[in-house]
C-alpha cells in the first residue's frame, strides 16, 4: 500500500478519534455501576467529563431517584435533569470552581450507612474544584497554580502540592460523605491511573505528606505566595492515609484510561494495514525531548525495521511538561510542542507523518486538540518565513502550526484519557 499525505491524515485522524471514541461515557459507564442502595443515591463530580457522566448515569437509572451536583469545564456542559451541572473555569481556577467544590461537600453532608455517593472523576478536577484551605485564599491558591503550571514538574507532583493546599482533595471528600458507601467511576487521565493523582484523590488515601510537598517546592524552586508556603510549613489537618477507618466504605473503578483508548487505536490500526506499536501509556518528561526520542524511534523503523517494520504506527500516550523560562514563551500546549520537536528531529524525512493530541481537545489553553506533521512541515513553514527551530525554541509550536493550517481542532470531547500520540511510518 502506497502512504500519501491525503491518506496519512486520513488514517492519523481515524487513530485519534478511536481513541476518544474508546473513553465515551454514554458508551462505557453504565456497565461499571455498582447495586442500587437501600438509601439515597448522590450523584457527585469533577472533571471535563463530569456532565456527560452525569447524563450517562441518568440514562443507565431511569428508575432511580438520583440527587447531586458535577462540575465541568466552561462549554463541557452536558444535558441532565436530575443531576445539576456547574460550570468553572480551567486549568487557571476561579470562584466558580470553589463555589463548586463547596456545593458538593454540602450535597454529601449528613449522610448514612445505607446511601450511595457516586463521585464521577475524570481529567481536570483539580482546577474546578480548588477549594482553599484553612488561612489561604483563591487568589494564592491561583497563584500556586500559575507556578505549578510553569514549574516542570509532572502532575503527580504537582497533585502532591495541590492536596495539600486545599480543604477538597487527598481524601477529603470521602471523609465528609462518611458513612456512606462511596464508590468512585473515573476517566483516568494521569500515567500510570494513579488514583491519588486524578483530580489529586479526593476520594482516595493520601500516599504523600506535607514534608513531600515542601519538598517538590524546593526542588522546583517554586516562588510559592507566602501564605501558601506557611501552610505547608505548618503541616496542619495532614490527609488520610491508606488504612484510615473513614475511607474504609469508599471504591474506585475506571471506565476508561489511557491504554485502553491505545488499544483502541491500536486495533483501528490493523484494520489499515498498519503494524501497531504501543511504546507506553505513561510517556513523561520534557515535550521537546520526547519529540526528539519518537522521532528517532520511527527512523529506526524506517531504515531497519525495528523494533517494528513499515507500515506502522508508533502509538504512546502520557503527560509530557513544557518548562518555560524567565523570558516566557509563545502560544502552545505540550502536544504541539511534542509534535514540532519531533518534526525538527525527522527534518523532512519522507513517509513519515505524526499528530499529537489532547484526547479531552484543547492542548494547554488554547483552542485545538493538537497538531499534524508532515514531511513537507519544515519546507512549509520556511515558505511562509517562519524559523521552526526558533519557534520550538520560543514555545509558539501553535503559532507555526496554526500558519500551516495543520492544528487539529475537534471542540470539547467530553472525556479525557489524557495525551495520544501516533507516528505513521509508511
Amino acid at each position: 500500500m502506497t502512504w500519501d499525505d491525503a491518506k496519512a491524515r486520513a488514517a492519523l485522524r481515524a487513530l485519534f478519534d478511536a481513541a476518544v471514541a474508546s473513553a465515551d461515557p454514554r458508551v462505557v459507564l453504565a456497565r461499571h455501576l455498582p447495586e442500587r442502595p437501600r438509601g439515597r443515591v448522590v450523584v457527585v463530580g469533577a472533571g471535563k467529563s463530569a456532565a456527560v457522566m452525569a447524563a450517562a448515569v441518568e440514562a443507565a437509572w431511569p428508575d432511580v431517584p438520583l440527587s447531586g451536583v458535577v462540575v465541568t469545564r466552561y462549554g463541557h456542559g452536558h444535558p441532565t435533569s436530575r443531576i445539576e451541572v456547574l460550570e468553572a473555569s480551567h486549568p487557571v481556577p476561579d470562584a466558580a470552581g470553589a463555589h463548586a467544590a463547596r456545593r458538593i461537600l454540602d450535597a454529601v453532608a449528613g449522610l448514612t450507612a445505607d446511601d450511595l455517593v457516586l463521585f464521577l472523576v475524570s481529567g481536570g478536577g483539580s482546577a474546578l474544584t480548588t477549594l482553599p484551605a484553612d488561612g489561604l485564599s483563591l487568589a494564592e491558591l491561583m497563584a500556586v497554580n500559575k507556578a505549578l503550571l510553569a514549574s516542570g514538574a509532572n502532575i503527580h507532583e504537582m497533585n502532591c502540592i495541590r492536596r495539600h493546599l486545599s480543604a477538597f482533595s487527598g481524601g477529603r471528600l470521602a471523609l465528609a460523605a462518611a458513612p456512606a458507601r462511596v464508590v468512585t467511576l473515573a476517566i483516568s487521565d494521569v500515567p500510570g491511573d494513579d488514583p491519588a493523582s486524578i483530580a489529586s484523590g479526593p476520594t482516595v488515601p493520601d500516599p504523600t505528606s506535607f514534608a513531600d510537598a515542601r519538598a517538590l517546592v524546593s526542588l522546583y524552586g517554586m516562588a510559592l505566595p507566602e501564605a501558601a508556603t506557611a501552610h505547608l510549613a505548618r503541616a496542619e489537618s495532614e490527609t488520610p492515609k491508606s488504612g484510615d477507618p473513614r475511607l474504609a466504605g469508599a471504591e474506585y473503578r475506571f471506565i476508561a484510561t489511557p491504554r485502553m483508548a491505545l488499544e483502541a487505536a491500536a486495533k483501528a490500526a490493523k484494520g489499515m494495514g498498519l503494524a501497531p506499536l504501543i511504546l507506553g501509556d505513561a510517556l513523561e518528561g520534557e515535550a521537546r525531548e520526547l519529540g526528539k526520542v519518537l522521532a528517532g524511534i520511527a527512523l529506526s523503523a524506517r531504515a531497519h525495521g525495528s523494533p517494528v517494520g513499515a507500515p506502522c504506527v508508533l502509538l504512546s500516550g502520557g503527560e509530557t511538561t513544557v518548562t518555560i523560562g524567565r523570558e516566557g514563551g509563545g502560544r502552545g500546549g505540550r502536544n504541539a510542542e511534542c509534535l514540532l520537536g519531533c518534526a525538527v528531529t525527522l527534518a523532512g524525512a519522507p513517509g513519515i507523518w505524526a499528530l499529537m493530541g489532547d484526547t479531552d481537545g484543547i492542548d494547554g489553553s488554547e483552542d485545538n486538540a493538537g497538531a499534524i506533521a508532515t514531511p513537507e512541515t519544515l519546507a512549509r513553514a520556511r515558505a511562509a518565513g517562519l524559523d521552526p527551530r526558533a519557534e520550538l525554541a520560543a514555545h509558539d509550536s501553535w503559532g507555526l502550526f496554526h500558519a500551516l493550517g495543520d492544528l487539529l481542532v475537534t471542540g470539547p470531547t467530553l472525556t479525557n484519557v489524557n495525551d495520544f500520540r501516533a507516528v505513521l511510518v509508511g
